[in-house]
């Protein structure tokens, strides 16, 4: 019998807030373009908390001083393949925000979210974020 391996990417995805605005990014990636929240992959020896510190200060500018963890999300892609997304939030961060390779760092209202392109699942995971 032949074994299939799987393989399994760990992603961040964080959720920065302040009163009713959420920071979103434009993301310019052809694979899942849209508004989403910034984030990234887990680098090698690299915590998943460690990279939502580093992925976070690299697409916006900005850095974070606590996160809370919200979520767990799994993507499944291929036949035995997934992404196991970690979604955190925050409201304690200092800096100016920037854009970066990765897309359009900007701020919306919330209730504003519809107006906008979203990538896929973005409505569901900003409901299990926000309501955590």
């Amino acid at each position: 019998m032949d074994k299939k391996y799987q393989k399994c990417i760990l992603t961040n995805m964080v959720m920065i807030y302040k009163d009713e605005e959420i920071l979103v990014i434009n993301r310019k990636k052809s694979d899942w373009p849209g508004l989403s929240f910034p984030g990234g992959h887990v680098e090698k020896d690299e915590s998943i908390e460690e990279s939502v510190y580093r992925e976070i200060k690299e697409e916006t500018g900005l850095t974070l001083n606590s996160v809370k963890l919200c979520a767990i999300k799994e993507w499944k892609w291929e036949e035995n393949n997934r992404y196991l997304g970690f979604l955190y939030k925050s409201n304690d961060f200092n800096g100016n925000i920037h854009s970066s390779k990765e897309g359009e760092i900007f701020w919306i209202n919330k209730k504003d979210i519809d107006k906008y392109p979203l990538s896929d699942d973005f409505e569901e995971l900003f409901e299990l974020i926000d309501k955590a």
